[in-house]
């Protein structure tokens, strides 16, 4: 029987509706992506996100609309300097624009995520604001940046199943308004929601190698090679997702505001279409060695005992030492895994992370930087697929990637070990 594409697509989409649902994503949306004829189909796509229970953040920007209002505005290092006979047309536009998207969200088309949805869109005074003030002796007058966040305000809106769209103006404790930088504001905001990703539509497609071809991850570090390339606003809005990354969002991600479906195919799909901005690697993986068999028996421990872990012998562990992977910070291991090479099958196994690194950004980054060298070693020995046997961590490899699947999938001599009252969750995932 044949499969359609549609069919595959939504199948394979399903381990990153499960990862997404009841995460935080903050959105840009400038105003070149305003104006384009997509932004229809960018608003149906991030009402199906809301659908799909993702919590949506909207900050949109007016640079060309302001551009064209105020064709005698200065700027100085890519930002507008705001006289304040102009802010009356300022707070005109974003007001014009900021309604022009509630239109969009609240139009109940057929055939669209939209139709027959009641779609709740919120703005507020959620920003506070202070002067940029003077930079290289030049006064940015009422040019400003984010003082403080309502980030409780906006997180309760958001619980109650709205989507919070911020205009780029904040306004002081005397009530006087500020002009901000929306890709700088999108940053902040983020930072300050603590958001799973913060999104940027943008021209460009994607960042390219000097070959041309398309760059799918980058690190903060490895973009600055691009910037001077970039075209200033893009190189602007780039640079806001590299702070917003080192500040601790997992992930930032750029994508055309042109192409149909690309929010979609970005975040649904392995591969995605745009660029990702994801923090460097701080913590090394080696593979293990014998005299590291004492830190992993003390690793693993904890969760053998509460039973996440099946128990390991001392002379197993030595046994298959060479399997084994570990993660050091500061010279100390902190993490360990095994590859178990099975034809074009990789067994990923004894997954963990000491105790004193398991809450917060730290384990997020020990536990995916093993995974990483899992899936290269895997490659390395010429495994096509990764397969993991879990009982209490199934979303965290969904999340990374994972799909669910079955027995009768594994390989023929892992079926016959299954250990059937353990009851694991079996999951793959592709190395192609």
């Amino acid at each position: 029987m044949e499969t359609n594409d549609y069919s595959q697509w939504f199948r394979g989409s399903t381990p990153y509706i499960s990862a997404h649902r009841g995460k935080t994503f903050v959105v840009f949306l400038g105003g070149d992506a305003l104006v384009h004829p997509n932004v229809t189909n960018i608003a149906h796509d991030l009402a199906l996100l809301h659908v799909l229970g993702v919590r949506l953040v909207l900050v949109h920007g007016g640079r060309p609309q302001l551009d064209a209002a105020l064709p005698h505005s200065q700027t100085h290092n890519a930002r507008r300097i705001t006289a304040p006979e102009d802010m009356d047309t300022v707070t005109g536009l974003y007001g014009l624009l900021r309604s022009q998207l509630e239109a969009l969200f609240s139009t109940g088309l057929p055939n669209t995520p939209l139709h027959n949805v009641d779609i709740s869109v919120v703005s507020g005074n959620f920003v506070t604001a202070k002067p940029i003030g003077v930079i290289d002796g030049v006064d940015h007058l009422l040019t400003g940046q984010l003082r403080n966040l309502a980030a409780d305000r906006i997180s309760a809106l958001l619980d109650a199943g709205n989507i919070v769209l911020q205009s780029p103006l904040g306004f002081s404790s005397s009530g006087q308004g500020f002009n901000l930088a929306a890709e700088e504001l999108a940053a902040d905001i983020s930072i300050g929601l603590k958001a799973d990703k913060v999104i940027f539509f943008d021209e460009s497609a994607y960042l390219s190698t000097s070959e041309g071809v398309r760059e799918g991850t980058v690190t903060p570090s490895s973009l600055e090679q691009h910037l001077a390339s970039l075209s200033p606003t893009t190189a602007l809005r780039f640079a806001a997702m590299a702070r917003a990354v080192r500040a601790g969002v997992t992930k930032a991600h750029q994508i055309s505001f042109a192409t149909d479906g690309g929010l979609l195919q970005e975040l649904f799909t392995a591969d995605g279409v745009g660029t990702q901005v994801v923090e460097e690697q701080t913590h090394p993986i080696r593979p293990a060695g014998l005299g590291d068999v004492g830190d992993i028996v003390e690793i693993i421990r904890p969760l053998e005992e509460s039973g996440t872990l099946v128990r390991r012998s001392r002379d197993r562990l030595e046994q298959e030492i060479t399997q084994f992977l570990v993660a050091e910070v500061d010279g100390v291991i902190v993490g360990c895994c095994a590859v178990y090479a099975d034809a074009d099958y990789a067994e990923l196994a004894c997954v963990a992370v000491s105790d004193l690194y398991q809450r917060g950004n730290a384990g997020v980054a020990i536990g995916g930087n093993l995974l990483n060298a899992a899936e290269h070693r895997a490659r390395e020995i010429g495994a096509k697929h990764l397969f993991v046997l879990t009982t209490q961590t199934q979303e965290w490899f969904i999340e990374r990637g994972f799909r669910n699947g079955n027995v009768e999938e594994l390989p023929q001599n892992k079926q016959s070990l299954y250990n059937w009252q353990r009851g694991s969750k079996v999951l793959f995932k592709s190395l192609g």
